[in-house]
């Protein structure tokens, strides 16, 4: 089966999400709200932008001993995670705010982190949102090393303790993207898969590397050029950074997708998957419930469910439409997946590892 070929069959004929839409749209309209985010997602933004660059800044200043800088990388490592949960991540599907520059701007903050802009929007806006769950296509799934994601990837024995080491790999999620995004790019340029993204063109080679070369000089140049520290301390704290920032993303988006309930479906011979694409997005995501300032940090991701339904609606309005998903969704007797806790869902992922390894 060549993948250009999968689609959605509404074998059904339901209404599901047409009522559902309906639904979301009256919502905005008697609350009289937009659906991107507000000045306070704006100055979150700001925030957490802040989480990362003040301390970078305070470790420039050469003030300190090496072991305040650590504690600072650590800080940096989790103003990463923020950014990319709260910030970057709206504002690349067009729903950090209702001024497309201001989407454009805080999109770039993914430079600061050291990924790609276009690179992510082909994976996680296309591929992830378009195909979730599906072997070979969703690549946050498919393909990882040492991990066994998804059901149609192969076996091998170091599997069965995947749930074991799984959470060390999580950590060098971030730092992947100094190989990945090239990678990718030579992927979607000679993939022949063209019905499904497409490829970079010079401009967008000669961002990708630009930008690499800068993101170098911001986060090892000038930390070795203006301050006192030695290489090892620097690339201790630079490591220190990195994985925690990899932690935190790949364990928040992991509860997503790989936990119990959360399906992996097969299109079949001629590429079809039977059901609409937004049931097929309550069968393959999970919510979890977690304290509000954990929501907060992490950019409402505990509420995928909505986010996968309309990925253009800001995540500061998927609280109050939960509700409104999970009875639409009891209406026509479709699964809402909900893991009552953050350990519970952490739980269920380790289960899922445990389950795909053996």
């Amino acid at each position: 089966m060549r993948k250009e070929t999968i689609r959605f069959v509404n074998k059904d004929k339901s209404l599901f999400f047409p009522v559902l839409r309906e639904r979301i749209d009256q919502y905005f309209k008697e609350k009289a709200l937009l659906k991107q985010g507000d000045q306070l997602l704006v100055w979150k933004g700001i925030f957490m932008l802040g989480l990362l660059l003040v301390p970078y800044g305070l470790i420039l200043s050469n003030q300190f001993s090496p072991g305040v800088d650590l504690c600072l990388a650590i800080l940096m490592g989790l103003g990463t995670a923020g950014v990319g949960m709260s910030v970057m991540h709206d504002a690349n599907h067009g729903s950090f705010s209702s001024i497309p520059w201001v989407n454009t701007f805080f999109s770039s903050c993914l430079y600061l982190l050291g990924g790609n802009v276009l690179n992510w929007k082909v994976q996680h806006n296309t591929l992830h949102h378009t195909y979730t769950n599906i072997h070979d296509v969703d690549e946050d799934i498919t393909g990882k090393f040492l991990l066994r994601l998804s059901q149609g990837d192969r076996r091998w024995k170091i599997h069965r303790y995947q749930h074991i080491y799984a959470f060390m790999l999580y950590g060098l999620m971030t730092f992947s993207f100094f190989v990945k995004d090239f990678r990718s790019a030579y992927k979607y340029n000679h993939s022949g898969n063209q019905k499904l993204v497409k490829p970079f063109t010079r401009r967008n080679i000669l961002t990708l590397i630009t930008s690499k070369l800068l993101y170098v000089l911001f986060i090892a140049v000038l930390p070795l050029a203006v301050t006192d520290l030695t290489f090892g301390q620097w690339l201790l704290g630079f490591a220190i950074m990195h994985f925690t920032a990899g932690l935190v993303l790949s364990t928040i988006f992991q509860l997503a997708h790989v936990v119990e309930g959360a399906c992996q479906p097969e299109p079949d011979e001629s590429g079809c998957v039977y059901n609409t694409w937004a049931i097929h997005q309550m069968y393959t995501t999970a919510n979890f419930s977690c304290p509000a300032l954990l929501s907060w940090y992490i950019g409402g991701l505990d509420f995928q469910v909505e986010h996968h339904l309309f990925p253009n609606i800001s995540h500061i309005h998927y609280r109050a439409l939960s509700p409104i998903v999970q009875q639409t969704a009891e209406e026509y007797g479709i699964p809402y997946n909900n893991k009552p806790s953050f350990q519970q869902a952490l739980s269920s992922h380790i289960n899922m590892l445990k389950t795909l390894g053996q």
